[in-house]
């Protein structure tokens, strides 16, 4: 036994955690799921299974009915192979070579330096169980892996119509046992690129770099209702209001490294003059003790350093004055509550990653919204920002909401199932962050679907965890749903 199968040497029930393990070792960064790929499609062959690899890149398993269950309405079974590639600053870990090497900690499977990958690698490792176990009686099954999905969902969008035959469709990329969601956001990216030309630093500046650490991070449509700090807006904040006081010039600020996660990291290179660099490191400090008083409770880890670095080009005070002005005017986090849906966020951004240097850099928003309508409005509100100092900053990668169905026949089944059981009610949810049901469902507009999963905390950051004991209870409850269909 390797050393990375040891934590799920224990873990029951094995079939779901034997294959959770292999999605461990191979790595399967958004756009590299190739090696993945085919490991399943070799896999499925040798139990018989037909696949199929479509356009985009999606897997496509085929699985025949048990006996005497060939004329129950077909299911598909869908989930995305790719994973977040988060990791701590002083992590050596390489996403694109190494594998995942979990820990069990009082009934929690994590990662404790990167990100797990249990988004939504247990949905497919779920499914793939769904896929081995031959004592269980269904209908024709269709599993369906996509790929890309952290990075825009290219899967989901390239998917082709006529490829799926089963008309009613279990996602597997939801993070809260107990619950069934019937609905999520849409949105898009807005994405700001801008070239500059670089200078010299100027004569008696001291070069130092800064480094804001120690935020949780953590999912931008799941968590960001729970007002956890932007590294990059809280970084420019530091950056504004020293170039007002100390004649600060602006070398590099760079920050977050996912779309789709609050950004937990962010650094800059400044130069200052001579006069005010002795005073640098008390008055970060006092701004590290704002921060934390600002967002107590929520950072309690924020940390503001700073060290002596060297440069020789830095931005012109122009391009400088442009892009922290714009940067710190910038939206993130909540823009609007639903009024349909209560306690769910209907409207939100987040300022995922910026990359600027001396010769100018480029930075990434992510728009949500239940209503596309709604993401729309915000996107342009953004791109007329970027407007005014003449940045061009363009939309892309737009992808439709799952309009909730309350009477979806498929969800009374799943409540019905989940009440049997475990003798207690579900919850039906709408949720905030992206799932492919809504792309899926533009193009197969009579597919009736719902989507669950076990508990996951802190997926997009490094310590991701899911809780194992909802993970057994899915599989039973998966187990239930497809058997009480194929009845």
């Amino acid at each position: 036994m390797s050393r990375e199968d040891l934590p799920f040497a224990t873990l029951t029930p094995a079939i779901v955690w034997s294959h959770f393990a292999t999605l461990c070792r191979i790595p399967r960064p958004s756009k590299q799921e190739g090696a993945l790929r085919d490991h399943l499609r070799q896999w499925a062959t040798q139990r018989s299974l037909s696949t199929e690899v479509d356009g985009a890149g999606n897997l496509l398993v085929r699985k025949p009915a048990s006996p005497g269950h060939e004329h129950a309405p077909g299911v598909v079974l869908q989930g995305h192979l790719d994973m977040v590639c988060q990791k701590n600053s002083d992590s050596s870990h390489d996403f694109s070579r190494d594998p995942i090497r979990p820990v069990l900690q009082e009934g929690w499977l994590r990662a404790e330096h990167t990100t797990l990958g249990a988004d939504n690698g247990i949905g497919v490792a779920l499914i793939l169980a769904a896929l081995e176990d031959d004592t269980l009686p269904h209908g024709p099954l269709e599993a369906l892996f996509t790929v890309d999905e952290e990075a825009g969902m290219g899967g989901a969008h390239g998917l082709q119509g006529g490829l799926l035959q089963g008309r009613l469709l279990l996602n597997l990329d939801t993070e809260e046992w107990g619950e069934f969601y019937l609905g999520c956001a849409g949105g898009l990216d807005v994405n700001v690129q801008r070239p500059a030309a670089a200078e010299a630093v100027p004569k008696g500046h001291r070069v130092h770099r800064l480094h804001l650490r120690g935020l949780r991070g953590g999912h931008s449509g799941v968590n960001i209702h729970e007002e956890r700090g932007n590294a990059i807006k809280l970084l420019v904040r530091v950056l504004w209001d020293l170039q007002q006081r100390t004649g600060l010039r602006l070398i590099e600020l760079r920050g977050g490294t996912a779309r789709n996660a609050l950004p937990r990291e962010a650094s800059a290179v400044i130069a200052i003059p001579e006069e005010h660099a002795a005073a640098l490191p008390a008055g970060l400090a006092l701004w590290q003790q704002l921060l934390r008083r600002e967002l107590v409770g929520v950072e309690p880890d924020l940390s503001l350093t700073v060290e002596a670095c060297e440069a020789d080009q830095t931005l012109t005070l122009a391009e400088q004055a442009l892009w922290l002005n714009t940067l710190h005017a910038a939206p993130h986090g909540v823009k609007r509550m639903s009024q349909q849906v209560a306690g769910v966020v209907e409207t939100s951004n987040n300022l995922g990653m910026v990359d600027l240097g001396p010769e100018g850099g480029h930075c990434n928003f992510m728009v949500r919204s239940l209503l596309d309508s709604g993401s729309r409005a915000l996107a342009d509100e953004i791109v007329s920002l970027w407007a005014l100092s003449g940045t061009r900053a363009e939309c892309s990668g737009a992808y439709p909401g799952w309009t909730p169905n309350p009477h979806s026949p498929l969800l009374a089944t799943c409540q019905q199932v989940y009440l049997d059981e475990f003798a207690q009610a579900s919850t039906v949810q709408v949720i905030h962050a992206g799932l492919e049901c809504g792309i899926i469902g533009a193009t197969y507009p009579d597919m009736d679907m719902v989507s669950f999963g076990p508990t996951i905390r802190g997926a997009h950051a490094p310590g991701e965890a899911v809780d194992v004991a909802s993970v057994a209870r899915t599989w039973q409850l998966l187990r239930a749903i497809l058997s009480a269909i194929a009845r």
